[in-house]
């Protein structure tokens, strides 16, 4: 899922948005870890990482997990974390708002939104992404019978990634055939785990030149 990492800082970038990373010095969130039961591992990542954010003076993160934002915002706080959290859908949409973020190209594309998890039930974060992808020229936005709060997992939280689930019962291919099925030319994401779920699934059911899976950042810095 390198592809979201080069596209949002793609737009870093042409907005002209001082930031930095960390590199090596950052480690996972420990979200997952902590889902599959393994406490002590997280407690050693999330201190890890609290450390490493108080001595780079970080006092904003951008994350492009859903995940990753509910354990910095919910669970990291506890352990003694004192930074903001913000998910690249929510900075997208403050600066198309702010009128810093405008774009070029039209995307003539029937676009299908999928609410990750963790963005959505979890967050309540639902309209910052279609608001985003709404101002895209061109997009035409369509939705799920099953979307927002009703919306169905893609199969890949809480360490389901790591799981072997028969085909029949992979709530991605369940998914990904609705989209299909809706006449949508894109499936948009908004976290790394539905875009690895999705892109097994075109592989799986053997579907994958019927629709495009891109996370929000490749759209925007499609239409840029």
């Amino acid at each position: 899922v390198r592809r979201i990492a080069r596209a949002t800082v793609g737009i870093l970038n042409k907005v002209g948005i001082n930031y930095g990373v960390l590199g090596a010095k950052e480690r996972c969130c420990g979200e997952s870890v902590r889902k599959s039961g393994n406490e002590t591992i997280f407690q050693e990542l999330a201190k890890s990482n609290i450390q490493a954010f108080a001595e780079s003076g970080v006092k904003r993160v951008v994350v492009n997990s859903p995940h990753c934002y509910h354990t910095f915002k919910k669970e990291y706080p506890e352990l003694g974390a004192e930074f903001e959290v913000i998910h690249l859908s929510q900075l997208l949409d403050q600066l198309i708002r702010e009128g810093k973020l405008k774009f070029s190209k039209e995307i003539k594309k029937k676009v299908i939104y999928h609410d990750p998890c963790y963005l959505g039930r979890h967050n309540e974060i639902y309209d910052e992404p279609r608001r985003v992808l709404q101002a895209i020229p061109g997009v035409q936005l369509m939705e799920f019978q099953s979307s927002r709060k009703s919306s169905i997992c893609c199969g890949g939280g809480g360490g389901r990634v790591w799981m072997e689930t028969p085909k029949e019962e992979r709530f991605c291919d369940l998914r990904l055939k609705e989209a299909i099925d809706a006449g949508a030319d894109v499936l948009a994401v908004a976290c790394p785990y539905c875009m690895l779920m999705f892109d097994d699934s075109l592989l799986t059911i053997g579907k994958d030149s019927a629709i495009e899976i891109k996370d929000i950042s490749e759209l925007v810095m499609e239409a840029l």
